[in-house]
């Protein structure tokens, strides 16, 4: 039988999950920076535990938002804008116009 604390205690142990991947990233992102880049572009110093943890959330916040669905905030292209239903709707003389307008466009001719 299911007890209700069984499933408090799962949920009781995201936050530590969570911060167990924080941490466990800022030492990846800490140990890459410190490896690589002040070997690769002169000037650039080691960086600290704490610095790349911030590193980390600063990224994260610019470029993946937090809703896990991609950069600017988890906006992003998923097939919106009607493009998938206007390629159904094209014939088959249309679908082959329409790639080649786009091959010629982006130079991939």
């Amino acid at each position: 039988m299911n007890s209700p604390f069984k499933h408090k205690a799962k949920f009781a142990l995201f936050p530590l999950i969570f911060l167990g991947f924080i941490l466990a990233g800022g030492f990846a992102v800490m140990l890459l920076w410190n490896s690589i880049l002040p070997q690769v572009i002169a000037g650039v110093g080691q960086l600290t535990y704490v610095n790349a943890i911030g590193l980390l959330l600063l990224c994260r916040i610019l470029f993946g938002g937090f809703k896990g669905r991609g950069g600017y905030g988890g906006g992003g292209y998923k097939g919106g804008w009607g493009w998938r239903e206007k390629m159904s709707n094209m014939t088959e003389e249309e679908r082959e116009k329409f790639k080649a307008e786009w091959k010629d466009k982006c130079g991939r001719g």
